[in-house]
């Protein structure tokens, strides 16, 4: 039995960031506009720090104006509407990220709310939720923005494939199913309460994986020849009990690898995968923000 083909994210990754920085250098020599991205950080969430220090990096790297604001978790509701208020109307500002999960006491539709729908280089708010479910133009969530660009480039044409999305969040899988639907697939929202999930799963042409489990998908749930995307990014302990013991731990996917890639034709894997995306994604957004505002094509 052959292995499964594991999709090369990370060079399209890195062609992703390439012309987002070619953009860049255009914006600024032809009308001068330097694209700018604020990143909020709330509290001291580890894996929230490595996300927003590589966003910062990547900015940075792609020529762009970079501000990352970082808050104490005692941060107050109205603290942080103040300074997401003050991000709107900053000029040198086209894109601004409040990195997610926020401390419980802070209320995330608050923030979402404030946001200028302009400038929300996530696709996060009301408006450009609505707008991608009605199929006009609008700033995607970089991690879906991000599958679709990696099931391009690995199947081409998506018309007609039957697509099976395995969690239903506001930040994955309700807008990667949209942006399936309007590639022409048929499309099955799936989660955790669906009766025989596995059945559903083997249905797949194209099965995308963003519930937050630990391998919870078995290899027997794929159909033979599917190409799976998986979101996940969970860290979990090593099963050698002296690595355990020493407190290391792993990334891993919502995908069992090692079992999906003996069915499946095509795998993302983890870690090296769709969150390489979801950064390359977040510079191309900020460079459309950064043109729609100011009335160019984006």
């Amino acid at each position: 039995m052959t292995s499964a083909h594991t999709i090369d994210v990370k060079s399209l990754a890195e062609l992703v960031r390439a012309q987002a920085a070619g953009e860049v250098a255009m914006l600024k020599a032809e009308h001068g506009i330097q694209p700018g991205l604020a990143v909020v950080l709330v509290g001291e969430d580890p894996a929230s720090q490595v996300y927003v220090r590589s966003k910062g990096e990547h900015s940075q790297a792609a020529g762009m104006h970079s501000e990352t604001h970082r808050l104490p978790a005692e941060t107050t509701q109205d603290e942080l509407m103040a300074l997401v208020e003050q991000l709107n109307d900053d000029p040198k500002i086209h894109g601004i990220l409040v990195q997610m999960p926020l401390p419980g006491h802070l209320d995330e539709k608050m923030v979402l709310a404030a946001m200028d729908p302009n400038k929300d280089v996530d696709g996060l708010t009301v408006v450009n939720a609505g707008l991608l479910a009605s199929g006009m133009p609008a700033l995607i969530p970089c991690t879906p923005l991000g599958c679709m660009l990696v099931l391009r480039q690995t199947l081409g044409n998506l018309s007609g494939k039957r697509a099976v999305v395995v969690g239903r969040s506001v930040l994955v899988g309700r807008p990667i199913a949209q942006l399936l639907l309007q590639a022409d697939c048929t499309v099955t929202i799936a989660h955790s309460r669906t009766v025989d999930l596995p059945a559903v799963c083997r249905e797949a042409d194209i099965l995308v994986a963003a519930v937050g489990r630990p391998q919870m998908i078995k290899g027997d749930w794929i159909k033979p020849g599917a190409t799976v995307i998986d979101v996940g990014i969970n860290r979990v302990p090593f099963r050698d009990p002296v690595k355990a013991a020493e407190g290391k731990t792993k990334l891993v996917g919502d995908v069992a690898f090692k079992e999906a890639e003996k069915v499946a034709a095509n795998i993302t894997p983890v870690p090296g995968g769709i969150g390489l995306m979801t950064v390359a994604c977040l510079l191309a957004n900020t460079v459309t923000a950064a043109k729609r505002i100011n009335g160019l094509d984006g």
